[in-house]
């Protein structure tokens, strides 16, 4: 049995994710998809707990995927599941340049090989950075995430007070 490992902040997990997801369950016996906190990127818009909760949504008809969450180097929770391949997604050529950096790192490190999947050119331009902004501002996202994650940010931004004034 093959088990990929798909990590990431995701935050929040948007169409482009869901994508990479569902053509690795294509290929792949399981998928585990990690929900990371990057200390590298900035505030997060949700906890660990809720992108996990966001993402469990989101792909529940999506069989053989399962989601974890980690404060770890990816590697490690890869030998902890058994994965044998990691999973990266690629939006545009730019992407990967930082991606095949960490593709080398994690195989020096572990020996597990990183998978590329590019999104269609219908998510390329998707970044969970531009739909916390958005969002944030008061603009419509609901075409780029999936149901549960629109209806859980909605959620999130009125009870954190709406969007920012200005918007």
């Amino acid at each position: 049995m093959t088990l990929a490992l798909y990590p990431g902040s995701f935050d929040p997990f948007h169409n482009g994710h869901l994508e990479v997801v569902e053509r690795a369950a294509l290929i792949f016996d399981g998928v585990v998809i990690a929900v990371l906190r990057n200390p590298q990127k900035s505030q997060a818009l949700f906890d660990l707990e809720s992108r996990r909760a966001m993402i469990d949504e989101s792909i529940s008809n999506v069989a053989g995927v399962t989601v974890v969450s980690m404060s770890t180097l990816v590697v490690d929770v890869a030998r902890e599941l058994g994965a044998t391949v990691i999973i990266r997604g690629l939006r545009v050529v730019s992407d990967f340049e930082s991606e095949l950096q960490m593709a080398q790192m994690n195989r020096e490190l572990s020996g597990i090989e990183t998978v590329f999947i590019p999104t269609s050119s219908s998510h390329s331009f998707i970044a969970s950075r531009l739909l916390r902004e958005v969002a944030t501002y008061g603009g419509d996202i609901t075409k780029f995430v999936p149901k549960p994650v629109a209806a859980i940010i909605e959620e999130k931004l009125a009870a954190d007070g709406g969007a920012k004034e200005g918007a």
